[in-house]
């Protein structure tokens, strides 16, 4: 079918001015015949143009009605194979619907992210760790500051060396904490997501 600049314009839900653009940069070349107002375009030719020349990029946002119309366009062709979870090819209909659906899914996930982030339902998990860690670090200090003070009454108590009485405290507790460290890293790494947790999915 032939039509003008005009025509393919309306068909394609883009202006005349877009339709030069694509003569003037050969996306139309081999499509048309004549020159100017005389110009006539064969709309398969066109079709076939458009979806080998455009790139993912121009078919997105205001190409999106380009796109739209190219698929309307297309000649009803049955299918004789029912559609199955295999990779869609790269001209499928269904490919760009697909993308747009899940860039909506991806936005409005970062949107409740931010939401949630800034209503102070969450906080970072290296910040949570640095913070704790520094909390643990100085509680075990402490802690070892009583023993060190417990192997002074000892020593005091039952009239034996201080230091051996501190060596041995600390040295009971640090192999302690060894062991304990141990068992709660295997804890940790073993831990699984709760379903507060997988519900949340930011």
């Amino acid at each position: 079918m032939q039509v003008n600049a005009t025509t393919l314009a309306q068909r394609l839900g883009v202006s005349k001015a877009r339709i030069s653009q694509y003569v003037a940069q050969g996306t139309l070349a081999g499509c048309f015949t004549g020159e100017g107002r005389a110009r006539r375009f064969d709309l398969d030719l066109v079709q076939q143009a458009l979806h080998q020349r455009l790139d993912p990029g121009q078919m997105l946002g205001n190409g999106a009605g380009t796109r739209a119309a190219l698929r309307d366009l297309d000649a009803p062709t049955p299918r004789t194979t029912p559609r199955t979870d295999s990779l869609l090819e790269p001209r499928d209909p269904d490919r760009y619907e697909l993308a747009r659906i899940l860039n909506a899914e991806e936005d409005a996930r970062r949107k409740r992210r931010d939401n949630e982030r800034d209503e102070g339902r969450w906080v970072l998990a290296d910040e949570v760790e640095r913070i704790s860690g520094q909390a643990l670090a100085r509680e075990i200090g402490l802690f070892e500051a009583v023993l060190k003070d417990a192997a002074r009454a000892v020593a005091d108590g039952l009239g034996v060396d201080y230091r051996e009485v501190r060596q041995i405290l600390l040295a009971e507790w640090r192999s302690y904490r060894t062991a304990r460290a141990g068992q709660i890293r295997g804890l940790a790494e073993a831990a699984q997501m709760t379903d507060a947790e997988r519900e949340a999915t930011v």
